[in-house]
């Protein structure tokens, strides 16, 4: 006998996009997207520590780029692995309208059925799906799976379950565009970190948040894209931010407090600082985690 899920949001209550007017908008940028590991619990220690005056703003693991829409840089080199989250940036900052549009109908019509639907679509990927298309998808499976978690398999497919939201954060247009304008300001990057910041120069201003070093081997997780960060990932990313130093660069690096990671950066400025975590499943697991703020004299 065929089954199906229970329903997780009413149809009575239909999901919609705050209208918003055209003009400028008046608000500071934020983050568009949840992410795991996101810096914004983060964001007074690291801001704090950055340098008064730079060049260009360089983040090539951004993410949910929470300390780069606080600093919103004048001049930014932005890049991540995950070649589908820089197209989500692209398309918010070149055609921000459109996307709305497209994830007005995704939260119009949210319910179990369509987030299976989206997902196995989203998977096939279809060559008749345009970028916007697929930023809008993205931009309505992050706010709709379990905890805003983006992980894929070793193929690449995204396999998070929805959320148990009874109403998920809705998006405004006026949000979007004000990421827009800021994005718009921005070089956009999918690929190795190293390509990202091959440009940077003394006066430039680098922020490194990679896959984190585990605390524990059980505790690991990098599986925003199909690879890994290993231990030589991590000492060649140390081997990189000590290049940048040497070239007159202020350079920043958020990560585990583990003695592994200490020893890599031995010599460099280490602060430990506490951070709430909040994805473990089980709550006795959640709390303050001690990390490590990484930053050379500049």
């Amino acid at each position: 006998m065929q089954t199906t899920r229970k329903t997780l949001v009413s149809k009575k209550r239909p999901l919609a996009l705050k209208r918003t007017r055209r003009a400028t908008p008046s608000i500071s940028p934020t983050p568009i997207l949840k992410w795991v590991g996101g810096k914004t619990r983060l964001l007074g220690e690291l801001s704090k520590r950055m340098p008064t005056n730079f060049g260009r703003y360089y983040e090539p693991f951004v993410g949910g780029g929470a300390l780069f829409f606080r600093t919103a840089p004048a001049r930014a080199v932005l890049g991540d692995y995950n070649a589908d989250l820089i197209n989500v940036y692209q398309c918010v900052a070149n055609d921000v309208d459109k996307v709305g549009r497209k994830l007005a109908v995704h939260i119009r019509k949210h319910f179990e059925e369509h987030y299976y639907a989206e997902r196995v679509r989203w998977n096939e990927r279809s060559p008749k799906q345009t970028k916007v298309d697929r930023a809008a998808q993205f931009l309505y499976m992050n706010k709709t799976c379990f905890n805003g978690l983006w992980r894929v398999n070793s193929k690449g497919g995204f396999n998070v379950p929805i959320g148990r939201y009874t109403n998920p954060g809705i998006y405004d247009l006026q949000s979007l565009r004000a990421a827009s304008l800021v994005l718009q300001k921005a070089q956009l990057h999918a690929g190795h970190y190293g390509d990202v910041v091959t440009s940077a120069q003394a006066g430039d201003f680098v922020y490194f948040d990679p896959p984190y070093h585990p605390i524990t081997q059980t505790s690991n997780f990098t599986s925003y894209t199909a690879g890994s960060f290993n231990e030589d990932d991590q000492r060649e990313l140390a081997s990189v931010a000590k290049g940048l130093a040497d070239k007159g660069c202020a350079v920043i690096l958020s990560n585990n407090d583990t003695p592994f990671i200490r020893e890599i950066y031995s010599g460099w400025n280490i602060d430990q600082v506490m951070c709430g975590r909040s994805i473990n499943s089980k709550a006795s697991k959640r709390g303050a985690v001690a990390e490590v703020i990484i930053s050379n004299d500049f």
